[in-house]
């Protein structure tokens, strides 16, 4: 089954609110997250399967990072599970669902500014290295397997930062780079622990054409290496080259979702960016 079948495939599930648990990629089914008397999301389902790259599109204020948020642990919801191949990630804490595979890049890059680009990939890759699951018959055996990946990240950071384009970028500060290579650093980052779901936050925001063009292609190639990608973007024309399956919100609540040329088409989803349009 192709990426953009088994998308479909899931969406159609998520739609009807029926829950296979043993479903591989990520499913959430009713997120609801209040602040105060506001509902930022109202009962969001999606799915997003391996080796596909699904959208999460609306205005500015629609409950994009906050369902984001919600996915990957760093806020509770009041209402909603959140499922990643069959387990229910529902109330784990986001450090221990990092650990299980989920990577997320934020609206606003946050890398640790006084060190080197290289070193924030590397440092990811050890602390991968060290926590993440590892093969072995016994605790000596994976102790071993550990080091030996440890004494690799450097290895495995130089890789990401030349399949993400920036490996020219290796040695300057963090905090000194351009915004674009500060967003592609983070993207390499997040690939440094060897995810089973990638979040990403508005990941074309402040990169160059050339850049941004790039990036779409090595999105579509990570998901055809069986990657679940969940990408977050403002803008609908954006995404609507990579993305297989997008997911319209308005409010917090999913208006429409499908193909991409579908959703695009929708009234209700001209009609949110019409209002959008109008109050700026």
């Amino acid at each position: 089954m192709s990426g953009r079948e088994a998308a479909l495939t899931g969406l159609r599930a998520a739609g009807s609110q029926a829950s296979d648990v043993q479903a591989a990629g990520l499913r959430a089914s009713g997120v609801t997250v209040r602040f105060g008397g506001v509902t930022a999301v109202d009962g969001a389902a999606l799915v997003a399967p391996p080796a596909t790259v699904t959208g999460l599109v609306g205005p500015a204020g629609a409950g994009k990072t906050t369902l984001c948020d919600v996915i990957c642990g760093l806020r509770r919801p009041v209402g909603g599970t959140v499922r990643l191949d069959g387990t229910d990630l529902t109330g784990v804490p986001a450090r221990r669902r990092a650990r299980g595979g989920v990577a997320r890049t934020f609206h606003e890059p946050s890398l640790y500014g006084a060190l080197t680009v290289r070193d924030n990939v590397r440092i990811a890759a050890e602390l991968h290295a060290m926590t993440g699951p590892v093969a072995g018959r016994t605790a000596r055996d994976r102790w071993r397997r550990r080091r030996a990946a440890r004494r690799l990240a450097g290895t495995v950071a130089d890789r990401l930062l030349t399949r993400v384009g920036i490996a020219g970028y290796a040695a300057d500060r963090a905090k000194t780079v351009p915004p674009g290579v500060a967003r592609l650093a983070e993207l390499a980052r997040a690939l440094a622990s060897e995810p089973r779901l990638l979040l990403l936050d508005g990941p074309w925001r402040g990169l160059p054409e050339p850049a941004a063009r790039s990036l779409e292609v090595l999105l579509r190639d990570l998901a055809a290496e069986g990657l679940a990608i969940l990408l977050a973007e403002d803008d609908l024309e954006t995404v609507i080259g990579v993305c297989d399956v997008l997911y319209a919100l308005d409010a917090g609540r999913v208006i429409a979702s499908g193909p991409p040329a579908e959703v695009r088409a929708d009234p209700r989803v001209r009609a949110a960016y019409g209002r959008a349009t109008t109050a700026r």
